[in-house]
């Protein structure tokens, strides 16, 4: 007889524990990458590697305080630390910037489904990340870049509002000095400090030839980006069902409880935050 996976959110197949009760963590390190955004790594208390797939989230508790949920912003790699990148913008994350390294937090997750890796292997990939969406991309690139022959072009677009906003500078700079990796990077308009493209992200669509037949595009950015770069995408020719897109929309408790990330049948933190956008068109306009 042969075998069909379940088609149970992930998230809903793990222990209850596992889903309730946070993990004891430790901050090993901060970086500063803008004036609102902190990368965090951080490492599990047991020693143990949290065991996520780039794309995914995990609810971070702050004694006291409370719990937000988090992208994963690293890919696993056999690491046994993980990357969070934490824009500062309520009490959890006001907190948590405040921390130290060696600092205690509790870790719920990893939660929802991510990138199809495995899926994008044999084809093109075209990464398009506006601002923050890049976060959780940045796990996608690195899982990708670990076995780069497994792929055919990767082909990246980033955007940023102001060269101010721009995050994970060293690797931007390594991603475009790597001849393995077609690297465009934009800024929404003329700045000073910047002598590089200028304009929104869909300005490079037309500089760029794509074979759409081969190529699988994953977008994560601000809702407002994703209707123009699903138009560029579809006049390129890629196909509904070769999009891939990330929507973490109003999640709080990130096991499908609370209901404030439900759109229509879907939940965000259980049935995504990953998405094809042929699963999505039929809500779109609920989004």
């Amino acid at each position: 007889m042969s075998y069909s996976p379940p088609k149970t959110p992930v998230a809903r197949l793990v222990p209850q524990r596992d889903l309730y009760e946070p993990k004891p963590a430790r901050i090993v390190r901060t970086i500063d990458e803008t004036a609102t955004e902190k990368l965090f790594e951080i490492e599990l208390i047991s020693g143990n590697p949290l065991g996520h797939q780039p794309g995914q989230f995990a609810q971070v508790f702050v004694p006291a305080i409370g719990e937000a949920p988090i992208s994963l912003a690293s890919a696993p790699n056999g690491r046994k630390s993980f990357d969070m990148c934490i824009r500062r913008i309520g009490d959890v994350t006001g907190a948590l910037h405040k921390l130290q390294p060696g600092s205690l937090v509790g870790i719920r997750g990893p939660l929802g489904h991510g990138f199809p890796v495995d899926e994008l292997k044999g084809h093109d990939v075209l990464i398009v990340g506006g601002g923050i969406g890049l976060v959780p991309l940045r796990g996608l690139i690195q899982a990708v870049l670990a076995e780069r022959k497994n792929y055919g072009r990767v082909i990246i677009f980033a955007g940023f509002k102001t060269p101010a906003d721009m995050m994970f500078r060293d690797e931007l700079a390594e991603w475009q000095a790597n001849s393995d990796i077609e690297m465009h990077i934009s800024i929404d308009r003329a700045h000073p400090d910047w002598d590089g493209h200028v304009g929104v992200i869909t300005t490079f669509f037309p500089e760029v030839e794509l074979n759409a037949a081969r190529t699988k595009a994953v977008i994560v950015g601000p809702p407002i980006m994703y209707r123009f770069v699903i138009t560029e995408c579809r006049l390129k020719g890629i196909a509904d069902d070769d999009m891939i897109l990330s929507l973490e929309r109003r999640m709080r408790c990130g096991v499908g409880k609370c209901g404030h990330c439900q759109i229509n049948s879907k939940y965000c933190c259980l049935d995504g935050p990953v998405f094809k956008y042929s699963d999505l068109k039929f809500m779109w306009e609920a989004i």
